[in-house]
């Protein structure tokens, strides 16, 4: 699982880490989602900032 922060101070989402690599990953939902263009992800430890890059019903890309 990782979490999501869509906008500052706002609660996160949690979501499934379906593939991950260096440069991105892709992200499960269980149920179609609008998600901003920028955004940050929290994986353990790890904080990236994500830019989406597809959307594909419950499935969505992201770069860092």
């Amino acid at each position: 699982m990782v979490k999501l922060q869509l906008e500052p101070k706002a609660p996160l989402i949690e979501c499934r880490l379906v593939d991950y690599s260096a440069g991105g990953a892709c992200l499960g939902f269980s149920k179609p989602v609008q998600l901003p263009e920028r955004f940050e992800m929290f994986h353990g430890n790890t904080r990236k900032r994500c830019r989406r890059v597809w959307s594909k019903g419950v499935r969505v890309g992201v770069s860092f």
